[in-house]
């Protein structure tokens, strides 16, 4: 068939391509871009049906007014991707498999299934990008010693150079390793070396990293209740059998019926300062906990989150240094000690486990925020990181102080405040005849952040209605007008609960 006859029988497809004129704008997308994208749309949409003869590159340039070479370069390109097949016959539309279309709505169109688990997950209804006051877990951002951080950001980018723009060791950064080794030791008497410390992208992906090394679906995971929401989330994620056990004023209580019915492969616990009811587990429970876990061929997850800000006498030590051996996987973070964004947290492995886990802590994990963690390493070995938490305790002490008296003032004995002791929040129990998350909802349209004591249990009771206030982030002189505004909306939900 010669040129010409193959142009006119391609006529029908080049009045396709000519319904509307190349955009010649320079700010736009490029003559060539803009063909490409024309002629892929409409095979995708069915316009150019499989198997029809596409214009010769001569004829369509010359209809279009654009170069041939323009022309050859999209042919070219749809061939790579397989929309056109091109041949000394003429180029053809490829022969391609459309999914059937669909009357139905969007909600009922065959689209694929999320996994399960997912449904799992409860959605918080705070946005966990605001800041706002009382909003519980966030620390003085003001006071964080932005500029020593420069500096010491600033020298590992020098020292280390373009070396660290390589992926590092999948267990994070020698040094920081070694580092958080050390102060471990010294401040919260854990035991570890180095190999046995896993720097993880926050406190959430350690647990996450947990739940992958010790646990298989369908296992048993005691969480507290109330407790920690990530916590649960890691482990519904992981298609765990989540079961919660109730936490007291000597933190978490496993009775000994519960370990025979429903033996755990996974116990998470934060149990020098619990999260949300401030409470600390008592010498004998830790030491029940982890002669039951040894016992049963349990793991236990101590997350030792903001421990670090102890308000009276001497801080309370890590369970993971109790007995050697523990059966313990400890986590922390510096979202709390430091800033959120950061992203750095960490896991220390029993040794055992860190033995058998380095092969998949290689092939899973990749090295990364290299000079992120060269730069806390120093800060950490510099007395930067000791002298900063000294006076976080200090701040945090005074402004607990005042949120307490504020609440002492506005509220009578039947509002029961819980914590205090360490940390960088309280929890206020409320009356049962009004809702924590109606007010915690209406707290936020007058820009005041508490949460919901409910909202942390799988199975709420009705002792679980309160609201957790921080204080980490909130500044001493609005705590009063804070306080007094939170007062009236309780009144008036109460009254709203009457009617």
């Amino acid at each position: 068939m010669s040129a010409s006859a193959s142009d006119e029988s391609a006529s029908p497809v080049l009045d396709l391509l000519l319904e509307t004129p190349l955009l010649r704008d320079r700010s736009g997308a490029s003559l060539q871009r803009q063909l490409h994208q024309r002629i892929r749309s409409a095979i995708l949409e069915g316009r150019l049906l499989s198997g029809c003869r596409l214009p010769g590159s001569r004829a369509l340039a010359t209809a279009l007014g654009i170069s041939r070479n323009s022309v050859t370069a999209v042919y070219e390109s749809l061939g790579a991707e397989g929309y056109i097949a091109l041949s000394r016959q003429g180029t053809r539309v490829s022969l391609l498999e459309r999914p059937a279309s669909h009357s139905r709505t969007p909600r009922q169109a065959a689209a694929p299934d999320v996994a399960e688990r997912t449904a799992r997950v409860r959605e918080s209804s705070f946005d966990a990008a605001e800041n706002l006051p009382l909003r519980p877990g966030v620390p003085a951002l003001a006071r964080f010693p932005l500029n020593a951080w420069k500096n010491a950001l600033d020298r590992a980018v020098r020292q280390a150079g373009t070396a660290a723009l390589w992926y590092g060791n999948p267990q994070g950064e020698a040094a920081l390793r070694i580092a958080i080794m050390r102060h471990l030791a010294v401040a919260r008497g854990v035991r570890c070396e180095p190999e046995q410390v896993v720097i993880t992208e926050g406190a959430q992906e350690a647990l996450s990293l947990c739940v992958r090394l010790v646990t298989n679906p369908g296992e048993t995971a005691w969480v507290e209740d109330p407790g920690y929401r990530g916590a649960k989330t890691a482990m519904l994620c992981g298609d765990l059998d989540v079961v919660p056990m109730r936490v007291d004023g000597n933190g978490l209580n496993a009775p000994d019926r519960v370990w025979k019915a429903q033996a755990p492969r996974l116990i998470y616990t934060t149990p020098s300062h619990q999260y949300p009811t401030g409470s600390v587990l008592t010498a004998s429970r830790r030491l029940d906990l982890i002669g039951k876990a040894q016992k049963h061929g349990a793991w236990i997850v101590e997350d030792d989150y903001d421990s670090e800000f102890r308000h009276s006498g001497e801080l309370v030590g890590a369970m993971q240094g109790l007995v050697p051996h523990a059966p313990v996987l400890y986590v922390g973070t510096f979202s709390k000690t430091l800033f959120p964004s950061l992203r750095l947290g960490f896991v220390v492995l029993p040794e055992a486990l860190a033995a058998k886990a380095a092969p998949l802590l290689t092939e899973t994990l990749r090295g990364g925020h290299r000079y992120e963690q060269l730069a806390l390493a120093e800060f950490i070995e510099s007395g930067q990181f000791s002298r900063h938490l000294g006076r976080m305790r200090r701040l945090y002490r005074r402004r607990q102080d005042r949120l307490r008296a504020a609440l002492e003032h506005y509220f009578d004995a039947s509002y029961f405040v819980a914590g205090g002791d360490s940390g960088m929040h309280l929890t206020l129990k409320l009356p049962p005849d009004c809702s924590d998350v109606r007010i915690a909802e209406a707290a936020r349209a007058f820009d005041m952040a508490p949460m919901p004591l409910s909202r942390f249990a799988l199975r709420p009771l009705p002792e679980d209605n309160g609201l957790v206030l921080g204080y980490g982030n909130t500044s001493e002189s609005l705590f009063v007008p804070l306080v007094r505004h939170l007062a009236r909306l309780i009144q008036a939900d109460r009254r709203a609960a009457k009617r």
